[in-house]
């Protein structure tokens, strides 16, 4: 199952409800962007949602594409409208500090003629992150994005924290429609021109022909296609309680603990065990004398490694790949 469509975040809700309900309560109206095949399982999620408010790539391509393709969706029904981007596989807290950014990046597209991030006031020196460096103040209670910055070492994510002036880029953007599209055009002309390729298609009822001019298309992430490249990108700063759970040791952060400090999901037996996340399924999970483990319990396979491999867990992927177990995948 795809992260969004599992209750992540400390509740037994999915985090694509979660991050649906945060976009309707600043939204006139929300639309769902993501690849045909998961579009059961956002029925799933979210029955209330229609084919109307449903934008489906036939294939993932990467942001570029998807946010280019519901742009010039939308730009057909809502010319003048101010898009917003929520990942939704995101855990987030704290709902007037996230409101209030989300408002203000809104309120900054609509009245400008740029593309607005919003970057998270660091709160450690992460090294799984992004940064944005933007030290200077802008219009609209912004400030000028000077540049990005890739995933950096433990020194250097220090140095950041320390100077001031860097944020977590958390990939939550917002623009006029045709703000984008003209960036696009600027930055990623074959994007956009395979895009509208696509769009052609399927104004003309065939899908076979837009999911094949799709597939086609290639596959790059926003931040570096446009975001980087732009000179007309502000950013508004934030500092609400925000996690991509990109691996187990940071999903038992977010799990509640104990006094032992373990985060536990399922039937459990927890003898002599501190700091450890034991998440479970349908069988209970005995442990004596463990520390600092990470242990999931799903229905054909079980992972066991200290927390402080969590990370590596993709090494297990490639493994199982080469062995031909893809059915564990």
């Amino acid at each position: 199952m795809p992260k969004h469509a599992l209750p992540l975040g400390g509740s037994s809700r999915p985090l694509l409800r979660d991050a649906y309900d945060r976009a309707c309560s600043v939204a006139d109206e929300v639309f769902v962007l993501t690849e045909r095949q998961q579009r059961p399982i956002i029925s799933g999620v979210l029955p209330e949602v229609d084919d109307d408010h449903l934008i489906l790539e036939p294939v993932a391509r990467g942001t570029t594409n998807a946010y280019g393709l519901a742009a010039l969706t939308l730009i057909e029904r809502r010319p003048e409208a101010v898009m917003l981007t929520l990942p939704a596989d995101h855990v987030v807290r704290g709902g007037q500090k996230v409101k209030n950014a989300v408002s203000a990046a809104v309120r900054a597209a609509a009245e400008s003629e740029s593309l607005v991030a919003i970057g998270l006031k660091p709160t450690f020196p992460s090294t799984g992150l992004g940064y944005i460096q933007a030290p200077r103040r802008g219009p609209l209670g912004t400030h000028r994005v000077k540049r990005f910055v890739e995933k950096p070492d433990l020194a250097t994510a220090r140095r950041f924290l320390k100077a001031g002036g860097y944020y977590w880029n958390v990939a939550w953007f917002s623009w006029r429609l045709q703000v984008f599209i003209e960036e696009l055009r600027r930055h990623a002309p074959r994007h956009l021109t395979g895009l509208r390729k696509v769009l052609q298609a399927r104004a003309a009822g065939d899908e076979a022909a837009a999911a094949a001019r799709y597939a086609r298309l290639p596959i790059e992430v926003v931040d570096r296609s446009v975001m980087e490249k732009t000179d007309r990108l502000l950013l508004v700063p934030a500092d609400f309680d925000w996690a991509d759970i990109g691996n187990w040791a940071e999903l038992g952060a977010r799990v509640r603990a104990d006094a032992r400090g373990n985060s536990v999901e399922g039937e459990s037996i927890l003898v002599e065990t501190r700091d450890s996340l034991v998440f479970g399924g349908r069988r209970l999970i005995a442990t004596i004398g463990l520390e600092d483990m990470i242990i999931v319990d799903t229905e054909d396979a079980i992972l066991v490694c200290p927390r402080s491999r969590a990370q590596d867990v993709k090494v297990v992927v490639e493994a199982l790949r080469r062995a031909g177990k893809t059915r564990y995948l």
